[in-house]
Order: C-alpha cells, then structure tokens, then sequence
C-alpha cells in the first residue's frame, strides 16, 4: 500500500524536532454537489529542526514517532 504525501504549510515549530503542519483539501459534497474546503493539523517529525512558520513542506507517513506523530518531513522544504 502506497505511503500518503501530503502538502501543507508549517503553523508551528515549538517543540524540539517537531512541526505542526497544516493541510488543506477541498471536496465535493456527494448529495449537496458543493465545494467544501476543509483543514487538518498534522504532528510531523523534523530531524534537523530545519523548518520555520510559514514554509509549504511535504509530508510522508511513517512509522510512528508518538502517540500523534506518524508522518516526517519529507526531503528538503520548498
């Protein structure tokens, strides 16, 4: 089964070797046919504590880290 990569945008950095990254997607209602946006914060794993609030980073799930962190910083932020 293929890993998820998802992309997003860093809202946070406080804690050590971690980020707090925010995904969007955006879908179509199956019975009302209307474009909902919806948002989701994600824990991720950042081994060199590289990235700061505001970067777009992709993510890509992993073996669990913690209780919530199960995806790490995938390559270098673009």
């Amino acid at each position: 089964m293929p890993k998820k990569i998802l992309n997003g945008v860093v809202v946070g950095n406080k804690a050590n070797k971690s980020i707090t990254v925010l995904v969007e997607r955006k879908y179509q209602h199956p019975i009302l046919k209307k474009v909902i946006k919806s948002k989701k914060r994600y824990a991720a794993h950042d081994e060199r504590n590289e990235c700061q609030i505001g970067d777009k980073v992709k993510i890509i799930e992993c073996k669990p880290f913690s209780k919530t962190k199960k995806f790490e910083l995938l390559g270098d932020k673009k």
